[in-house]
């Protein structure tokens, strides 16, 4: 089968390269799953970095979500059926013709929900309800977070409106807040221009913002930081920059704020299964319904994984960046 492989760390557009591995067969508890589109991280892109909180072992595939199509059950595997739609996130390996994947992490998907939706509904998203139920906030109340126009910040947004929760979506350029209008996101703010932080204060009528969500990092924390309320709670969620979190003394100090970190990974695994079925259940109801709508911008084959990586780098994407097999 065709498979996208990495044999050293690096730059993706430099390392990825198109390889022909064996079709794996699914062991007991198994399932293999035909993949129809997978999408590119961040997450994604780190890993293949050697950036992440883990290095896989080398060569490796990478891809960790997809949506595809049920190809061949192993043993003990009764609640599925071959030619049966499946999403899940978690998985490795994703970017080839068909992966592995455990028959129980598999989830139905519905005809309503489409593959450019389905492939990138769990990861990003789970994070993003997960985020919000931590951050404990009630209807009424403000928050703010940057990069809102990213898969997270997306769903973030559109969960929090959902439950009542107000939210200042700060994006980097200008045509970002066009991009959430598009999508029914209200309180688009670009930091591209001097003066935003006055434009967020109009926003919220000088209510206290009581929590902030950082997914830049670098001096981007402090600057979300600048709008918050004293006492309030900053989660550092990413580090696009790359760059060390910078937080002012000053913030830190006369705000008395507390500042935590956040991963998806790690929160999966204290999450009892009955509360990711409902979170799960709510973003495929979203989903379904409309109300939850996460672009795709472009569609790479896995030939063109390289290419597809780059382009997935280039800032001011409307939306992911995704490889089909």
């Amino acid at each position: 089968m065709r498979s996208v492989v990495f044999e050293s760390f690096g730059e993706p557009s430099e390392v990825l390269v198109l390889a022909d591995r064996p079709e794996p067969e699914p062991a007991a508890g198994q399932v293999r799953v035909r993949m129809a589109m997978s999408p590119i991280h961040n997450h994604d892109l780190a890993i293949i970095r050697g950036k992440y909180g883990y290095k896989p072992p080398l060569p490796a595939v990478p891809g960790t979500e997809a949506v595809g199509v049920v190809d061949a059950l192993g043993e003990g595997v009764t609640h599925l059926k071959t030619g049966q739609r499946v999403m899940l996130a978690g998985a490795s390996a994703t970017w080839a013709e068909f992966f592995l994947a455990q028959g129980a992490k598999l989830i139905p998907v519905p005809d309503a929900v489409s593959d450019g939706l389905a492939c990138q509904l769990i990861a990003m998203p789970l994070s993003a309800a997960m985020l919000l139920e931590d951050l404990q906030l009630q209807p009424g109340q403000w928050m703010v977070q940057n990069t809102a126009n990213g898969a997270v910040g997306k769903t973030v947004a559109m969960l929090a409106q959902a439950r009542g929760v107000k939210v200042v979506n700060l994006v980097r350029r200008d045509a970002g807040v066009a991009e959430l209008d598009a999508l029914g996101i209200a309180n688009g703010v670009s930091t591209e221009q001097a003066g935003w932080e006055e434009r967020v204060q109009a926003i919220t009528g000088g209510e206290p913002i009581v929590r902030a969500v950082d997914s830049i990092g670098g001096d981007a924390a402090n600057q979300i930081m600048n709008v918050v309320a004293a006492g309030a709670t900053l989660v550092s969620f990413g580090a696009m920059s790359g760059q060390p979190l910078v937080l002012s003394a000053n913030n830190l100090i006369f705000k008395q704020a507390t500042v935590k970190g956040f991963w998806g990974a790690k929160r999966s695994e204290a999450t009892p299964p009955a509360e990711m079925a409902r979170l799960i259940g709510e973003l495929i109801r979203l989903a379904a319904s409309g109300e939850l709508r996460l672009p795709v911008e472009a569609s790479f084959d896995i030939a063109d994984a390289a290419r597809a990586a780059a382009a997935s780098d280039v800032p001011g994407r409307a939306g992911k960046i995704t490889l089909t097999a």
